[in-house]
């Protein structure tokens, strides 16, 4: 017997009635209301929280320079030592799974001698694909910050949430919104670039 939560069925009608409501538009809202429908944003940010995602925007940035998707990451320990930063870099290693957020847990890792990176956070400017989220949890991230949120593959909350999947032994906190516009802004420039 199939059982639907009507909590998150309304919600989820809502947006694709919003959405085509606003038709093409709406990807112009999307990271603001995704973060509104998620109720995941805050409010006060620490200096260090945006001093990190400034260097993810560079890193973003240099990407874009490159004709990169433009995502950054950087990944800290717990006393914000920043133990690795980069940008996606799929085109030029010819790796379907260099995204920002994987290269900077690899090199995190390897920083580290351990491939459990527990009580690090990752700070991205685009919230995580499902690959990415995965690691994310696999690698027992605690923290993850997001600028924008991805209305269309966001995997820790936009489209799905693989950070609250029950069974999963560990479960990131996750924020979103820091940034955000920068973070759209500068992804909506390089695809308009692009068509």
């Amino acid at each position: 017997m199939l059982v639907l939560d009507t909590d998150q069925i309304l919600p989820s009608l809502s947006c694709v009635i919003i959405m085509f409501c606003l038709g093409p538009h709406w990807c112009d809202l999307a990271p603001a209301w995704a973060l509104w429908y998620l109720g995941s944003v805050k409010e006060a940010w620490t200096q260090a929280d945006q001093r990190h995602m400034q260097r993810a925007l560079a890193l973003a940035r240099r990407a874009a320079r490159r004709g990169e998707v433009p995502v950054g990451a950087v990944l800290v320990d717990e006393v914000g030592r920043v133990l690795a930063a980069e940008h996606n870099q799929s085109i030029a290693l010819c790796d379907p799974t260099a995204h920002a957020e994987i290269l900077a847990l690899r090199k995190g890792a390897a920083a580290l001698g351990n491939y459990r990176l527990a009580g690090t956070t990752l700070y991205v400017t685009l919230e995580p694909c499902p690959m990415c989220a995965g690691a994310v949890v696999w690698a027992r991230v605690n923290r993850v910050v997001y600028a924008a949120a991805d209305p269309r593959s966001g995997a820790l909350g936009s489209v799905t949430d693989l950070g609250r999947l029950q069974g999963l032994n560990h479960h990131p906190r996750v924020e979103g919104g820091l940034m955000a516009d920068q973070s759209a802004e500068l992804l909506r420039s390089f695809f308009a670039s692009r068509r």
